[in-house]
Protein backbone atom coordinates (compact mmCIF):
# COMPACT_ATOMS: atom_id res chain seq x y z
CA UNK A 1 0.00 0.00 0.00
CA UNK A 2 1.27 3.46 -0.91
CA UNK A 3 0.23 6.41 1.27
CA UNK A 4 0.92 10.10 0.71
CA UNK A 5 0.78 12.44 3.71
CA UNK A 6 -0.16 15.78 2.17
CA UNK A 7 -1.24 19.26 3.15
CA UNK A 8 -0.25 22.48 1.46
CA UNK A 9 -0.14 24.39 4.76
CA UNK A 10 3.14 24.51 6.62
CA UNK A 11 3.04 23.32 10.21
CA UNK A 12 0.34 20.70 9.68
CA UNK A 13 2.68 18.00 10.96
CA UNK A 14 3.21 16.02 7.76
CA UNK A 15 6.75 14.97 8.65
CA UNK A 16 5.89 14.03 12.23
CA UNK A 17 2.94 11.92 11.05
CA UNK A 18 4.92 10.32 8.21
CA UNK A 19 7.85 9.28 10.40
CA UNK A 20 5.70 7.96 13.23
CA UNK A 21 3.42 5.98 10.94
CA UNK A 22 6.37 4.53 9.04
CA UNK A 23 7.97 3.47 12.32
CA UNK A 24 4.74 2.05 13.72
CA UNK A 25 4.15 -0.08 10.64
CA UNK A 26 7.75 -1.32 10.67
CA UNK A 27 7.41 -2.27 14.36
CA UNK A 28 4.59 -4.69 13.59
CA UNK A 29 6.61 -6.45 10.94
CA UNK A 30 5.92 -4.63 7.68
CA UNK A 31 8.70 -3.67 5.29
CA UNK A 32 8.43 0.11 5.04
CA UNK A 33 9.87 2.78 2.74
CA UNK A 34 9.54 6.49 3.53
CA UNK A 35 10.05 8.89 0.63
CA UNK A 36 10.92 12.48 1.51
CA UNK A 37 9.66 14.79 -1.24
CA UNK A 38 10.15 18.02 0.71
CA UNK A 39 13.16 19.94 -0.68
CA UNK A 40 13.99 20.93 2.91
CA UNK A 41 14.74 17.26 3.59
CA UNK A 42 13.36 17.12 7.14
CA UNK A 43 12.81 13.36 7.06
CA UNK A 44 16.34 12.79 5.78
CA UNK A 45 17.65 15.05 8.55
CA UNK A 46 15.75 12.92 11.07
CA UNK A 47 17.35 9.73 9.72
CA UNK A 48 20.80 11.34 9.82
CA UNK A 49 20.29 12.38 13.46
CA UNK A 50 19.68 8.82 14.62
CA UNK A 51 22.17 6.71 16.48
CA UNK A 52 22.42 3.78 14.09
CA UNK A 53 20.25 2.91 11.12
CA UNK A 54 16.62 3.93 10.79
CA UNK A 55 14.08 1.16 11.45
CA UNK A 56 12.78 1.61 7.90
CA UNK A 57 14.21 2.78 4.58
CA UNK A 58 14.38 6.54 3.92
CA UNK A 59 15.10 8.11 0.53
CA UNK A 60 14.75 11.59 -0.92
CA UNK A 61 13.02 12.33 -4.20
CA UNK A 62 11.99 15.96 -4.51
CA UNK A 63 11.26 16.02 -8.22
CA UNK A 64 7.82 15.62 -9.83
CA UNK A 65 8.61 12.20 -11.29
CA UNK A 66 7.48 10.20 -8.28
CA UNK A 67 4.53 8.62 -10.07
CA UNK A 68 6.96 7.26 -12.64
CA UNK A 69 9.71 6.15 -10.25
CA UNK A 70 7.73 4.78 -7.30
CA UNK A 71 6.64 1.44 -8.81
CA UNK A 72 10.31 0.48 -9.14
CA UNK A 73 11.34 1.97 -5.79
CA UNK A 74 8.46 0.28 -3.97
CA UNK A 75 9.44 -3.25 -4.96
CA UNK A 76 10.01 -5.38 -1.88
CA UNK A 77 8.09 -3.09 0.48
CA UNK A 78 4.69 -3.67 2.07
CA UNK A 79 4.01 0.00 2.80
CA UNK A 80 5.37 3.15 1.22
CA UNK A 81 4.83 6.53 2.86
CA UNK A 82 5.41 9.83 1.08
CA UNK A 83 6.18 12.87 3.20
CA UNK A 84 4.67 15.54 0.99
CA UNK A 85 6.12 18.88 -0.02
CA UNK A 86 4.60 22.14 1.27
CA UNK A 87 2.33 24.07 -1.05
CA UNK A 88 0.36 22.66 -3.94
CA UNK A 89 2.85 21.98 -6.69
CA UNK A 90 3.84 19.48 -9.36
CA UNK A 91 5.44 17.48 -6.53
CA UNK A 92 2.06 17.21 -4.83
CA UNK A 93 0.31 16.16 -8.02
CA UNK A 94 2.99 13.55 -8.70
CA UNK A 95 2.67 12.17 -5.15
CA UNK A 96 -1.11 11.84 -5.50
CA UNK A 97 -0.76 9.96 -8.77
CA UNK A 98 1.80 7.62 -7.19
CA UNK A 99 -0.31 6.34 -4.27
CA UNK A 100 -3.43 4.40 -3.30
CA UNK A 101 -4.37 6.56 -0.33
CA UNK A 102 -3.92 10.23 0.63
CA UNK A 103 -3.82 11.14 4.32
CA UNK A 104 -4.37 14.84 5.03
CA UNK A 105 -3.27 15.94 8.52
CA UNK A 106 -5.25 18.97 9.69
CA UNK A 107 -4.67 21.09 12.76
CA UNK A 108 -7.86 22.08 14.59
CA UNK A 109 -8.05 25.68 13.45
CA UNK A 110 -10.17 27.49 10.85
CA UNK A 111 -7.12 28.51 8.81
CA UNK A 112 -5.98 24.92 8.51
CA UNK A 113 -9.43 23.70 7.51
CA UNK A 114 -9.67 26.33 4.78
CA UNK A 115 -6.21 25.33 3.51
CA UNK A 116 -7.22 21.74 2.69
CA UNK A 117 -9.47 22.83 -0.17
CA UNK A 118 -6.79 22.72 -2.87
CA UNK A 119 -5.52 19.30 -1.83
CA UNK A 120 -9.08 17.97 -1.87
CA UNK A 121 -9.53 19.32 -5.39
CA UNK A 122 -6.29 17.69 -6.56
CA UNK A 123 -7.32 14.33 -5.16
CA UNK A 124 -10.73 14.59 -6.79
CA UNK A 125 -9.11 15.44 -10.13
CA UNK A 126 -6.78 12.46 -9.80
CA UNK A 127 -9.70 10.05 -9.31
CA UNK A 128 -10.58 10.61 -12.96
CA UNK A 129 -7.42 8.67 -13.81
CA UNK A 130 -7.28 6.58 -10.60
CA UNK A 131 -10.86 5.67 -9.62
CA UNK A 132 -9.66 3.47 -6.73
CA UNK A 133 -7.78 6.36 -5.07
CA UNK A 134 -9.04 7.07 -1.55
CA UNK A 135 -8.31 9.77 1.03
CA UNK A 136 -9.02 10.73 4.64
CA UNK A 137 -8.37 13.56 7.09
CA UNK A 138 -6.39 13.13 10.30
CA UNK A 139 -6.89 15.63 13.12
CA UNK A 140 -3.33 16.40 14.20
CA UNK A 141 -1.95 18.52 17.04
CA UNK A 142 -5.29 18.49 18.80
CA UNK A 143 -5.27 20.56 21.98
CA UNK A 144 -6.40 18.54 24.97
CA UNK A 145 -9.55 19.49 26.87
CA UNK A 146 -10.95 21.66 24.10
CA UNK A 147 -13.86 21.21 21.70
CA UNK A 148 -11.82 22.32 18.70
CA UNK A 149 -11.16 18.79 17.47
CA UNK A 150 -14.86 17.99 17.42
CA UNK A 151 -15.73 21.28 15.74
CA UNK A 152 -13.13 20.80 13.01
CA UNK A 153 -14.37 17.25 12.42
CA UNK A 154 -17.86 18.63 11.84
CA UNK A 155 -16.60 21.24 9.35
CA UNK A 156 -14.49 18.67 7.49
CA UNK A 157 -17.63 16.59 7.15
CA UNK A 158 -18.61 18.91 4.31
CA UNK A 159 -15.82 17.41 2.21
CA UNK A 160 -16.14 14.04 0.44
CA UNK A 161 -13.42 12.34 2.51
CA UNK A 162 -13.89 10.74 5.92
CA UNK A 163 -12.19 11.97 9.08
CA UNK A 164 -10.31 9.28 10.97
CA UNK A 165 -11.70 8.55 14.42
CA UNK A 166 -8.15 8.36 15.78
CA UNK A 167 -6.58 11.74 16.49
CA UNK A 168 -3.09 12.90 17.45
CA UNK A 169 -2.67 15.51 20.18
CA UNK A 170 -0.25 18.38 20.52
CA UNK A 171 2.57 16.95 22.66
CA UNK A 172 6.09 18.19 23.32
CA UNK A 173 7.29 14.57 23.16
CA UNK A 174 6.82 14.45 19.39
CA UNK A 175 9.16 17.39 18.75
CA UNK A 176 11.73 16.24 21.30
CA UNK A 177 11.95 12.80 19.75
CA UNK A 178 12.27 14.05 16.17
CA UNK A 179 15.17 16.31 17.15
CA UNK A 180 17.26 13.28 18.13
CA UNK A 181 16.19 11.00 15.31
CA UNK A 182 13.76 9.01 17.44
CA UNK A 183 9.99 8.61 17.83
CA UNK A 184 7.64 8.43 20.78
CA UNK A 185 7.24 4.74 19.97
CA UNK A 186 10.86 4.24 21.01
CA UNK A 187 11.20 6.86 23.71
CA UNK A 188 7.84 6.29 25.42
CA UNK A 189 6.17 3.15 24.02
CA UNK A 190 3.51 3.05 26.77
CA UNK A 191 2.61 6.74 26.55
CA UNK A 192 -0.63 8.31 25.38
CA UNK A 193 1.27 9.69 22.36
CA UNK A 194 2.28 6.19 21.27
CA UNK A 195 -1.27 4.93 21.81
CA UNK A 196 -2.56 7.68 19.49
CA UNK A 197 -0.12 6.70 16.74
CA UNK A 198 -1.04 3.03 17.03
CA UNK A 199 -4.73 3.91 16.85
CA UNK A 200 -4.14 5.66 13.50
CA UNK A 201 -2.29 2.58 12.25
CA UNK A 202 -5.16 0.29 13.26
CA UNK A 203 -7.68 2.47 11.46
CA UNK A 204 -5.61 2.57 8.27
CA UNK A 205 -5.27 -1.23 8.32
CA UNK A 206 -9.00 -1.63 8.88
CA UNK A 207 -9.73 0.67 5.95
CA UNK A 208 -7.33 -1.30 3.76
CA UNK A 209 -9.06 -4.56 4.67
CA UNK A 210 -12.46 -3.08 3.84
CA UNK A 211 -11.17 -1.77 0.51
CA UNK A 212 -9.61 -5.09 -0.41
CA UNK A 213 -12.77 -6.93 0.60
CA UNK A 214 -14.87 -4.60 -1.53
CA UNK A 215 -12.70 -5.25 -4.57
CA UNK A 216 -12.73 -9.05 -4.18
Amino acid sequence: MKIAVLNQKGGSGKTTVSIHLAHAFSMIGYRVLLVDTDPQGSTRDWAAARNGEAPFSVIGLDRPILHKELPKLAQGYDFVFIDGAPRVSDLTRSAIMAVDFVLVPVQPSPLDVWAVHEVVELVQEATIYKPDLTAAFLINRKIANTALGREVTEVLGEYPFPVLKAQISQRVAFAECLNIGSTVLEAAPKSAASDEVRAVVEEILEAREETNHGRS
